[in-house]
């Protein structure tokens, strides 16, 4: 990256300061900043990178990229522009050497269902061959055969670029990537071109964000809106805004439908516990994961795998391998089953989620079977789902605990109080603000007769409390509970 192309990418309003002898790194995060680096400050939602300015050029910046006037400095270039957060895509981008241009890459969008779809293409393509894909999403990074944490869904424009440039020097084809609606308001995915663009579903979600309904749509809109006419969009018209989705969308789309004669129609053969049995123009499609709701993900991988131009017939046989997200719906299962409940782990944190996973299970429990619901809802977030939740949880299950997820800043005794509101008054439930005293006392009191379903975290690792995060993970709690239940029902103790 030189100076004068530097200057060509910005269309700055001004230039100040001398022409800087060296560019180093780009960088948002004033705390990254070293000798020679470019300083983009971007007005965040809670925080305004401007604020930071001085500190970068303290710790040895060479260029600052900010708006209007905010600063001037003789001895460091100021480059003014009219909006930072639309450019730091593009330069991310060129500084990396525009790697996007290398992959074809699909992004996956809605309320839910993402990560499912999401490592569901991965994992089909990987099994298909003739494509050597990478996955950014919420569960992990796959770049190659390296596995890295994730913390957000879709991370910001120079961490996407950077991590596209190791995809492409480990020789990725392919990058399949969620992207939430945040990604989508904060301009996170600027700077690069999708060749498959995706909607699974809109639900109660984010409106702490977006503010209403409308809005919400409106963002998830735009990344169909911005496709070109060479690349397609996978839209789920079952969904009440799939219309509005493809609506003056300039891609090739390819609709699909459970319930209507459309472009594609998908039938359900056969759902129980065992899998998923459906059929595609005439094609049947057997997959390990269950419930009505993984039927649309897994036809939404299949329509994203066929708008890559592979052919039904082969996505049918690698679909039997294919099997999908950790946390989802994952089954906690000890050495010595026998007399134990049936533990299962899913990340649904929405009304919406819940209840397509607790219908679901209401679905496939047998008559002995009691299910057993534990969830809460994450602090600092939508407070208007929490009653909402518990109408869901209400309404599907037999048993109820409610206990804390994330609770971030807030008081988990409040966030419950506010999530009991939705009950009914004669409704029996339990409350344990202690997660893992929630999970240990609920396995403990189980019979092989219960079903239980530890809902909101799903593949989560920790716990957010007041502004830390601290080691959890749902499934290893569940686990260590059925061993200490199973010890206890060998040696006669009550736990």
């Amino acid at each position: 990256m030189t100076f004068n192309e530097l200057i060509k990418l910005c269309k700055p309003l001004d230039v100040s300061g001398p022409e800087p002898e060296k560019l180093g790194p780009l960088t948002q995060d004033s705390r990254e900043v070293g000798e020679d680096s470019v300083f983009i400050a971007v007005k965040g939602f809670e925080v305004d990178g401007h604020m930071f300015i001085e500190n970068a050029i303290s710790k040895g910046a060479s260029v600052v990229i900010c708006e209007d006037s905010y600063y001037s400095d003789e001895d460091v270039c100021i480059i003014e522009v009219a909006d930072t957060r639309s450019l730091v895509g593009p330069l991310a981008q060129a500084f990396e050497g525009y790697p996007a241009r290398e992959l074809k890459i699909i992004g996956i969008t809605g309320t839910n269902g993402k990560t499912t779809v999401a490592t569901l293409t991965w994992q089909l393509l990987m099994e298909m061959g003739g494509a050597r894909p990478s996955l950014l999403g919420t569960v992990a990074k796959r770049i190659d055969d390296k596995v890295l944490d994730s913390l957000l869904t879709t991370a910001d424009p120079i961490e996407l670029a950077r991590d596209m440039r190791s995809m492409v020097d480990a020789n990725s084809t392919h990058l399949v990537m969620e992207v939430s609606s945040h990604a989508i308001d904060q301009k996170r995915t600027a700077g690069f071109d999708f060749s498959v663009g995706a909607f699974t579903n809109l639900s109660h979600d984010h409106l702490d964000y977006h503010e209403s309904w409308q809005e919400y749509a409106k963002t998830k809109k735009k990344l169909f809106d911005g496709l070109n006419e060479d690349a397609w969009a996978v839209i789920n018209q079952d969904d009440e805004q799939g219309k509005f989705m493809a609506l003056d969308c300039p891609a090739q789309i390819i609709d699909f439908s459970f319930k209507k004669p459309i472009t594609y129609d998908c039938k359900v053969i056969s759902n129980s516990s065992e899998g998923l049995k459906l059929e595609i123009e005439g094609v049947e499609f057997e997959s390990p994961l269950v419930g009505t709701f993984n039927a649309y993900n897994v036809a939404e991988a299949i329509f994203i795998c066929k708008a890559l131009g592979y052919e039904f017939t082969t996505i049918a046989r690698a679909l039997a391998n294919a099997k999908g997200a950790a946390g989802r719906l994952e089954r906690v299962e000890s050495e010595h089953p026998e007399k134990q409940p049936t533990v299962l782990v899913d990340y649904a944190h929405t009304p919406d989620a819940l209840e397509n996973v607790l219908s679901t299970l209401s679905d496939l429990k047998t008559e002995k079977q009691k299910l057993h619901v534990i969830f809460g809802c994450g602090g600092d977030r939508d407070k208007t789902k929490r009653p909402k939740m518990a109408e869901v949880a209400e309404k599907f299950a037999d048993i109820i605990t409610v206990t804390s997820d994330n609770p971030r800043s807030e008081d988990p005794e409040e966030i419950i109080d506010q999530i009991v509101l939705g009950f009914n008054a004669d409704t029996e439930v339990s409350r344990i603000s202690v997660r893992k005293e929630a999970i240990e006392h609920a396995i403990a009191q189980a019979d092989e007769h219960t079903m239980i379903l530890i809902a909101g975290k799903g593949h989560e690792t920790y716990q957010e409390i007041k502004g830390k995060r601290h080691d959890f993970d749902d499934r290893k709690v569940a686990l260590e509970a059925l061993k200490k239940r199973n010890h206890n029902s060998k040696t006669g103790e009550v736990a």
